[in-house]
């Protein structure tokens, strides 16, 4: 039998703890052990729980308890998870965790610790909750060149736009109905302000080209700006708009990394991907397209990639997965301003024709889009592909003529 704790009580533990009891017989075979819970940590009072006798609300008992040894750390947040982390490592014991945060944050240290210990730090859960991308991308893809990985990484903003594209929703009520139906946290900004996104795609970059990438290096844009007029334009274009996070290497060997939102073609492979489901798709020099698709979320799919990282450790106990990647960088990333993209423009002016000769003239070829009953006043096209510096250095000039955008956004080519 082998001792394991779990570190948090929330809907993620209390889901594993679930996993863990009610397919204890069948997880043991796979495991080729029984697995124990022994501690399960939490500040909350349980009464009645079935595991009451196994709650703790002293960190101490389980860092220095030399049966425990393999960690769930399903807290959330940075702090006290890190410490708490790092000590668990630092006493001998393995780790799992579906904190993305976290991951994104310490990722590179954590595991540099837990290589030095000979111990495993894993955390398959914390990119697409229950959808398999971190052991696929290290393992099973492991003999491409990535050359570029593009996902819709958030279900609660991918919910948002597809109450809009398919509705005709405003984002507020959109944004208000995926709060009534859980969706959505009552303060929402790590989801619609692109954050949660952010933090993943740091995770799979780092996975894939094997150097640690920073949040902070991440140019990060969420929804919260966006209109049913760009929804409605987007359809014009022959696309939908998705919230992407996007990583690929230049010839240089920097990162070009975003997230922002972005009109895709419908013949994309994410653009059919909708609600509160997450799409992953990562472009490999031997394989081509791969897609990885389902629900990104939710209490069961993500403890179950915890369990399963969980029977990961108990079978490597005493050696190592091999999951690493280094410390990165402050010159890593590349300025997102110098990647070459093509840009969604929408402007309100008065003399439309003396907008579009001007926009033209200024930019050079571009594409005019319409929609129905679109008011006066109202001009809106596709620039040319060319460093997205230039783009806004042309659309200064055109400011200086009176032409200012009120919305932007890029094209995605995924």
């Amino acid at each position: 039998m082998l001792n394991i704790a779990v570190m948090g009580y929330g809907v993620v533990g209390s889901g594993v703890v679930e996993v863990l009891t009610n397919h204890a017989e069948k997880i043991a075979k796979k495991a080729k052990e029984e697995i124990n819970i022994k501690y399960i940590l939490d500040l909350r009072e349980f009464p009645g729980n079935p595991l009451e006798a196994r709650f703790t609300k002293s960190f101490d008992d389980i860092v220095n308890d030399d049966e425990v040894k393999i960690v769930v750390e399903v807290m959330g947040g940075l702090h006290p998870a890190y410490e708490y982390t790092k000590r668990c490592l630092e006493a001998g014991k393995s780790v799992v965790t579906s904190n993305k945060e976290l991951v994104a944050m310490k990722g590179a240290e954590l595991l540099a610790l837990a290589q030095q210990k000979n111990l495993n730090y894993l955390f398959e859960a914390s990119v697409g909750g229950g959808i398999p991308i971190i052991r696929p991308l290290s393992q099973c893809l492991a003999a491409n060149d990535v050359i570029e990985i593009a996902g819709i990484l958030n279900g609660t903003t991918n919910f948002i736009l597809t109450k809009m594209i398919r509705e005709q929703m405003s984002f507020e009520a959109a944004l208000a109905l995926a709060q009534q139906l859980g969706y959505a946290e009552r303060n929402p900004a790590a989801d619609v302000e692109g954050h949660d996104s952010c933090r993943k795609i740091c995770i799979l970059a780092s996975l894939a080209y094997g150097k640690h990438v920073y949040p902070d290096q991440v140019h990060t844009e969420g929804i919260t700006k966006l209109t049913l007029e760009d929804v409605e334009y987007a359809e014009s274009w022959g696309g939908v708009i998705k919230l992407i996070g996007r990583v690929k290497r230049d010839e240089k060997k920097k990162l070009q990394i975003i997230v922002c939102p972005m009109f895709i073609p419908r013949e994309s492979q994410l653009a059919n991907v909708d609600d509160v489901f997450n799409g992953i798709l990562v472009r490999g020099d031997s394989t081509g397209d791969v897609v990885f698709y389902g629900k990104g979320a939710g209490k069961l799919p993500t403890a179950s990639a915890v369990v399963a990282d969980v029977i990961d450790c108990v079978k490597h106990i005493g050696a190592r997965k091999y999951l690493f990647w280094s410390d990165g960088s402050s010159d890593y990333v590349e300025d997102y301003m110098l990647d070459t993209v093509s840009m969604y423009v929408r402007v309100r002016i008065d003399n439309v024709d003396l907008a579009y000769h001007n926009a033209s003239r200024v930019l050079g070829g571009i594409t005019r889009l319409s929609r129905k009953d679109a008011p006066a006043g109202e001009l809106a096209f596709i620039t040319e592909s060319m460093p997205e510096k230039d783009i806004h250095k042309k659309l200064d000039a055109l400011k200086e003529l009176g032409v200012e955008a009120v919305s932007m956004i890029r094209i995605g080519d995924v």
